[in-house]
């Protein structure tokens, strides 16, 4: 059972925030009146937070992963420089959005100059992230920081226990990965909202979410407080923040990167795993990342990570393969809910961005979502999730809003019984029989007479949602379901003077017209836009590769049309 709280919850949360504003240097806090200008403005990403900053951290902050690291090979950049500018721009980020939960400035400069010792000595990079500061969603645990994931009550303990000895001790494995690999952990983040932080809300317009739940570190990349993030998805925890705000993403095929020691809710549902996700500002940046991750061979730390290491045959290279053009899948809607106008837009510059290039698209008619949607939340949340319940009532802080339908009444809601689980099973595993069978039957359709590559489709139906404005998420948790690896690529902005409804636009279900019913041009303009890529199971390297191919179209498809339909 719970324990009784010792202190009001409140209390514990300002010693928290006193804690942490001690972590920022004096040099780099913002003053009360850049702060509150912040807030009056409906965007603070780009030219605003870029204006706070010196052309050295501009310089820094602005340049992709890849070229940071070619970059500190040739000896233009040292990583105490990259790690500097990134810790001071993550530190503006924190004041103006509220992102960190945990900050470690001050160890990640000294693993910086450790990097830049070993680089004078031997002449070479400890690794392929040499020097690339990362942040994280607040359930990866970090030698020297605590993890609450926004829970009060976990707050110095190590998962609401005390005395375990592992309190700031313990470190994931893709932790330890990381570290081997060059990259430096300089703060972690909180979930969408949380009683600690508040509600973090998206930079690009500042009355929308940021999306959950890995959204602060969604705000985080968009803000460029690190080179890279990394996240967890179940349900599109990954995938919606990072179409929210205008990133790329991965959320792999589970078992590809290794989950082992991360703090997680549910922590013994297997079926359906949470995989770890990651965010970037570009496609190369989520393939470095994610190869580095395989060279570590992580299976054989992990006994759940599959022992795969990165296959170059299922990448797709557009020089080499110039006479073969991959054949994709291509779904508007899935039947159920229609994408709200600047979605819509954004799927159709996709469209006609991959057929000025040469690539076929093929219209992508799969087994209901709704089937998905019967499979997702009792598989998810069959055990009335009492890990969070206990985990709330350790401090006594009010449940948020968004998970009030979790526990009604504020009240713990009783288990699934074991044989209707074991039949939602069941219909999982049918369900995925029948889309691989659908998606093996598309090579009828192909002028490659094999399978379609990958499918494009909505993340969400949204471009940025209004808080306590989120109906649909089947797009995103249909994929958790099937457990097929999916990549966001940002497309376009919603424009309220182009993004209107269709004068002719039915409704294709209840449920469409009353998501359709949320849609305001005027609350919505200015979010970023974006579409989802994904694949065939564990086919997480062509499902990448594909994407790039999708990025590099866009880009020719905007210099000669400038991204108008």
């Amino acid at each position: 059972m719970p324990a009784h709280p010792s202190r009001p919850w409140k209390e514990v949360v300002a010693d928290k925030l006193t804690a942490d504003r001690a972590k920022i240097p004096e040099h780099w806090r913002l003053s009360a009146d850049v702060i509150a200008a912040a807030k009056t403005r409906k965007q603070i990403a780009g030219d605003f937070v870029e204006g706070l900053l010196d052309s050295e951290t501009r310089h820094v902050t602005s340049a992709d992963a890849p070229d940071l690291v070619a970059a500190i090979a040739n000896g233009s950049l040292t990583a105490v420089q990259v790690v500097t500018a990134y810790c001071k721009r993550a530190a503006f980020a924190h004041q103006l959005s509220n992102l960190l939960l945990e900050i470690g400035f001050d160890t990640a400069l000294a693993r910086a100059n450790e990097l830049d010792d070993y680089f004078k000595t031997n002449n070479k990079l400890i690794g392929p992230l040499h020097g690339l500061p990362v942040t994280l969603k607040d359930q990866f645990h970090v030698k020297s920081l605590e993890t609450s994931m926004g829970f009060v009550g976990w707050i110095g303990t190590f998962e609401g226990k005390k005395g375990t000895g592992k309190e700031k001790k313990l470190e994931s494995q893709v932790i330890r990965e990381l570290w081997s690999l060059g990259a430096i952990p300089i703060g972690k983040a909180p979930e969408t909202n949380n009683n600690i932080l508040g509600y973090t809300w998206n930079p690009y317009n500042q009355r929308l979410s940021s999306g959950g739940s890995s959204g602060g570190e969604g705000v985080m990349q968009a803000l460029r407080g690190s080179a890279f993030g990394l996240g967890t998805d179940i349900g599109g925890s990954v995938s919606m923040p990072a179409s929210f705000q205008g990133l790329f993403s991965i959320k792999p095929s589970s078992g590809r990167i290794s989950f082992r020691d991360v703090a997680n809710t549910g922590p013994g549902q297997q079926v359906m795993p949470t995989t770890v996700g990651i965010m970037s500002r570009s496609v190369g940046t989520l393939k470095l990342v994610f190869k580095s991750l395989l060279t570590t061979e992580p299976w054989l730390r992990d006994p759940n990570t599959l022992p795969i290491p990165w296959r170059v045959e299922k990448e797709y290279d557009a020089e080499k393969e110039h006479d073969y053009k991959p054949a994709f899948g291509f779904m508007a809607n899935d039947g159920v809910v229609t994408p709200h106008p600047p979605i819509s837009r954004a799927l159709g510059i996709v469209k006609r961005a991959l057929e000025e290039s040469g690539y076929q698209l093929i219209d992508w008619v799969p087994p209901s979502n709704n089937e998905s949607a019967q499979i997702h939340g009792p598989i998810a949340r069959g055990d009335g999730c009492p890990d969070a319940y206990e985990a709330i009532q350790l401090s006594g802080e009010p449940i948020v809003p968004e998970i009030d339908n979790v526990f009604p009444g504020g009240k713990l809601r009783q288990p699934m019984p074991l044989p209707e689980y074991e039949q939602v099973v069941l219909h999982m595993k049918d369900f995925r029989n029948r889309y691989n069978d659908y998606w093996m039957s598309s090579a009828q359709n192909t002028h490659t007479g094999r399978p379609v590559e990958a499918v494009i489709s909505p993340v969400t139906p949204y471009a940025g949602i209004l808080p306590g404005k989120f109906q649909y998420s089947p797009y995103t948790s249909s994929l958790n379901v099937l457990d097929l690896p999916s990549v966001v690529i940002p497309v376009t902005f919603a424009d309220k003077a182009v993004d209107k409804l269709d004068p002719n636009y039915a409704p294709l279900t209840e449920k469409d017209r009353v998501n359709m019913a949320l849609y305001d041009a005027e609350a919505h303009d200015g979010a970023p836009a974006a579409v989802q890529l994904f694949g065939r199971r564990w086919d997480d390297e062509r499902v990448l590769s594909m994407a790039q191919l999708i990025a590099d179209a866009l880009e020719k498809y905007n210099r000669k049309h400038g991204g108008q339909p």
